[in-house]
């Protein structure tokens, strides 16, 4: 491709990509931060007026936002890593960047699959999450040894398999669960337990995967972080930072009150 034109292009993308994440993030962390808490303060009356009306608005521009945010960062990841060459640690240990952009495609499809198949079989949270980690380690390693792709791309395809499970987790889980509680609240109905509990659920691990999600995505401008040999050390704080301080959010939330 022209290189002219590919920069043209990741301008546009990289636009469209920064705004319709920042739409995304943005009602995740008011459903999680502010919705959330004050739906706990509504009787039923006051849900049944309030919630029909506000959530299909703010539900829309937050299933949206997620598609389009997948969608412009998988196709400015192609403008600058497969047709930009910026994908392999270094020219000698180039592989064929079309069979990795298959295989890539492939991980995150049977990421998303495993990750649900996970979260469903087993109850306790903590070990649920932890194999999920296991299976992105697994994921990394096989980029960072078989694929030999650079730090930046390594840590780019990190971001982009959390956004893929969170972008899944929105359509196939969040979505349809809302609906369904929507649906109970307008007809006067307490709506299933078990799906309130799931869209909640799925809800805050997008919260939890956000917070480093933003930083991978971001540390393409600091090659002292994804060109260090502490590289792998680094994303593993990030993980565990990140998640600490979606975790001190959720705590400051619950303290925040209305006048």
């Amino acid at each position: 491709m022209n290189p002219d034109l590919n920069n043209w292009l990741q301008l546009a993308f990289r636009w469209l990509h920064v705004v319709a994440g920042i739409m995304w993030i943005g009602h995740l962390y008011f459903f999680n931060f502010v919705s959330g808490p004050f739906a706990k303060t509504m009787d039923g009356a006051t849900k049944k007026a309030v919630v029909p009306e506000l959530m299909p608005r703010a539900l829309y521009w937050f299933r949206w936002g997620a598609a389009w945010t997948w969608f412009t960062g998988f196709f400015l990841s192609g403008l600058v890593y497969y047709a930009g060459g910026a994908l392999f640690e270094s020219p000698e240990v180039a592989g064929n960047a079309g069979l990795w952009l298959l295989i890539v495609m492939v991980v995150m499809v049977v990421g998303f699959l495993a990750y649900n198949a996970i979260m469903k079989a087993i109850k306790n949270v903590i070990v649920a999450n932890l194999i999920v980690l296991i299976l992105l380690a697994g994921a990394y390693l096989l980029m960072a040894c078989v694929g030999h792709f650079g730090g930046r791309a390594l840590y780019m395809h990190v971001g982009a398999l959390l956004g893929t499970i969170m972008a899944l987790n929105v359509w196939m889980v969040i979505w349809p669960s809302q609906k369904k509680i929507i649906t109970a609240i307008k007809e006067g109905n307490a709506p299933d337990a078990n799906v309130v509990a799931l869209a909640g659920f799925r809800s805050r691990q997008n919260t939890f995967m956000s917070v480093p999600l933003v930083f991978f995505m971001v540390s393409n401008h600091y090659p002292t972080v994804y060109g260090s040999s502490l590289r792998d050390v680094y994303a593993i704080a990030i993980l565990a930072v990140g998640f600490l301080l979606a975790w001190l959010m959720y705590q400051k939330s619950a303290n925040v009150k209305g006048f």
